[in-house]
């Protein structure tokens, strides 16, 4: 019994961190304004996905970025 308990703690926990992570996440896209545009390109959806994943890295200078260039085709 004592041991379910501790596990459901623990899953309470890590739900509660991850919320919190996620959020803040969302803060530091917010705050680079990365909500504000309305052109939409596959680099920019996963910047803005690599940034709220990435969250607190954010606040201590991880800046991610993505570039998804595809390659041309053949002429």
């Amino acid at each position: 019994m004592a041991t379910r308990r501790a596990s459901a703690t623990r899953s309470r926990a890590i739900t509660i961190f991850l919320v919190i992570w996620l959020l803040i996440g969302l803060a530091a896209a917010a705050q680079r304004h990365y909500f504000e545009s309305s052109r939409t390109s596959c680099a920019k959806v996963g910047t803005v996905l690599v940034t709220i994943v990435a969250g607190p890295l954010n606040y201590i200078g991880a800046n991610p970025k993505i570039d998804c260039s595809a390659p041309q085709p053949s002429r």
